[in-house]
């Protein structure tokens, strides 16, 4: 594999791939953690917060190579322009099968902590790829950057349904989250 010879300055591409690295380590951390919690607890908001990590994750990947190696700008765009779609539908799938084979939920402290840390970093993330996709002018960054966003979005809905679930013992929350 050889670096692609690219329109961007290499210290551009250099704050790319560092923020794209971040976002690997962080989004593996955050999918093994929410599904391994979501299986102990039956959480199902957990449990479509881990996909979509594993989605991001994909994502931060795709752009990662197409800054890195030769993976051209308009393949990498289209790639996580489905991922995105990937993301819409699985989070559909998850509610339509919570709601239907419902479960009782178990509170999650471990499940919280990882939620509140997603919630923080990912708009913060989020906020960094976006300003780097206007100045590469990269669709496929623009894309990343907005799964960055709908992760913070969901990792706020998930807390909220953990933590109505853990105050006020409504284990009918999780499920809720999940489908929002």
């Amino acid at each position: 594999m050889t670096a692609i010879t690219s329109s961007e300055p290499p210290a551009i591409s250099r704050r790319v791939l560092q923020l794209q690295v971040l976002t690997i380590i962080w989004m593996s951390v955050e999918a093994i953690v929410s599904l391994v919690t979501a299986w102990a607890s039956d959480s199902p908001a957990l449990l479509g917060f881990g996909g979509d990590s594993l989605i991001e994750l994909l994502s931060a990947g795709v752009v990662f190579w197409r800054f890195r190696f030769t993976l051209g700008e308009a393949r990498a765009a289209r790639i996580a322009g489905g991922l995105l779609f990937a993301l819409a539908g699985f989070v559909v799938l998850t509610s339509i099968l919570n709601f239907i084979g419902y479960r009782e939920a178990n509170g999650s402290l471990v499940g919280i902590g990882i939620l509140i840390t997603a919630a923080v970093m990912m708009p913060w993330l989020a906020s960094r790829k976006r300003k780097l996709a206007v100045v590469t002018s990269s669709a496929a960054l623009k894309a990343d950057a907005a799964e960055s966003a709908l992760c913070g979005y969901m990792a706020w809905i998930a807390l909220a349904g953990l933590v109505v679930n853990a105050i006020w013992n409504k284990p009918w929350a999780g499920p809720v989250a999940a489908s929002l």
